[in-house]
């Protein structure tokens, strides 16, 4: 594929994300699968996407004083891809970018909207970007400066404080790397290393879980040990089935378990010996952690489609040694890999979705048995979501505690860090170079 039609392609992403919620990271794979891109396109294609997601309100500011009038949402997306390859991307010259635009515009629309974006861009190499230096306000500065929403800016402002909210905006400006884990039941964290590097990839061993390893270059989805022994994982969510704290022969219930990384994380943590019962509202979501599951080996996995809401209904109460609630959340830890997600939210959606977490923690938690112990995690950097629905529940269920082995347990890269509380540990995406996560651990008396 010609630079020109990944170009293309890229503008066909980013306007249904940008004007149909479409999901970003969906769409590149089903392009480069669609297509089959070479590893330079693929590349291009996910900078090109990625980046002027991340950067639309900075790109909205730079543009809006050489646009007046109101253009078609494809222009707008042309001209916000056209200003991110003229100011953030080096390797380019601006003629080539001015030059591909043009054309572009002139193939999807006509001959006026390619003089159009032309004399745009012209003379925004001429004039140079207006500052964001102008911007007086702090916030609403690092708002635009970082392309985060003002709300979602005064909320970490809020929570955290002006500097670990720009720590926190900036770190999520910038895509992670790769992080993998290894089936060690069926092959070794070093054998995996040493396969790895001799094929030419770049690795680093993560130090949140003895199954993890860090790709920091190279392409490990085509490699033969991908599919049967790997699976893609981030090092936080790694941290969970660390935590659980279980043993061969134990009685799991993973109460929102899909795509299946945290379900067959444990089960290769218990040997594969037990039952994890693993449940998803959607039953195609489901097939997602059985497939998994069996592509790992794995045979202790049962997944089920069922709302965990209701779970009381099919099991008596105290039949679980452990208890994984991933909940749903609002993620907005994880804008790093999917920047489309804090133009999607709202804080309504936060509130509804804390009233869900709520619910899903008393449905679930009659369910252990006593002395046994439950893992409550999100991906959101959210108090609301997080220490606070974890401060009211044990306010209200006296028969909860922390268990208090959860922080020593911890790895040592953990200890010390600012997010770790007697609520639990909040990872921030700046920290360890992960998704922003939190987890904290119970324990039934």
């Amino acid at each position: 594929m010609t630079q020109k039609t990944v170009r293309e392609a890229a503008l066909n992403i980013l306007v249904r994300v940008g004007e149909s919620g479409g999901y970003s990271n969906l769409l590149i794979h089903q392009s480069i699968e669609k297509d089959g891109l070479n590893s330079k396109d693929v590349a291009l294609l996910t900078e090109l996407v990625y980046g002027t997601l991340q950067r639309r309100d900075t790109l909205n500011f730079y543009l809006s004083p050489f646009v007046k009038r109101k253009v078609q949402p494809w222009v707008k997306w042309l001209l916000y891809m056209a200003i991110y390859q003229m100011q953030y991307l080096e390797k380019i010259p601006d003629h080539a970018i001015i030059h591909e635009s043009v054309e572009m515009a002139k193939k999807k629309g006509h001959k006026g909207i390619g003089s159009f974006v032309n004399g745009v861009l012209r003379t925004v190499q001429r004039e140079g970007l207006p500052s964001l230096e102008s911007i007086e306000d702090p916030v609403e500065r690092l708002a635009i400066e970082t392309s985060h929403p003002k709300w979602l800016v005064e909320r970490f402002v809020r929570w955290y404080g002006i500097d670990q909210a720009k720590s926190m905006c900036y770190r999520n400006l910038h895509t992670k790397e790769v992080s993998i884990r290894v089936q060690t039941l069926k092959i070794t964290r070093e054998e995996v290393i040493e396969t790895l590097q001799k094929d030419g990839i770049e690795v680093e061993r993560s130090k949140l879980s003895p199954q993890g390893i860090i790709i920091k270059k190279g392409n490990v989805f085509r490699h033969p040990l991908f599919k049967d022994y790997l699976t893609v994982q981030d090092e936080s969510s790694m941290l969970v089935g660390e935590m659980m704290d279980v043993q061969a022969g134990m009685l799991v219930l993973d109460a929102c378990s899909a795509p299946g990384g945290k379900t067959t994380h444990i089960a290769e943590k218990m040997g594969n010996v037990g039952e994890i019962h693993a449940y998803d509202l959607h039953e195609k979501k489901t097939k997602l952690v059985e497939q998994k599951a069996e592509e790992l080996g794995l045979t202790i996995v049962e997944a089920k489609q069922g709302d965990s809401r209701r779970l009381g209904e099919i099991y008596d109460g105290e039949t679980f040694d452990r208890i994984l609630l991933d909940a749903p959340c609002s993620g907005l830890g994880v804008l790093r890999g999917k920047p489309d997600i804090k133009y999607q939210k709202s804080e309504q959606d936060i509130v509804n979705l804390s009233k869900i977490q709520r619910e899903l923690l008393e449905a679930v938690s009659p369910l252990l048995k006593s002395g046994g112990k439950m893992v409550y995690s999100t991906c959101t950097v959210d108090k609301e979501e997080n220490e606070q629905l974890i401060q009211t529940f044990l306010e209200d269920h006296s028969e909860y505690e922390l268990d208090k082995a959860f922080q020593q347990e911890l790895p040592e890269v953990c200890q010390g860090l600012p997010g770790l509380s007697d609520l639990g540990l909040q990872l921030f995406p700046h920290d360890l170079n992960t998704d922003g996560f939190f987890l904290t651990r119970l324990v039934k008396k």
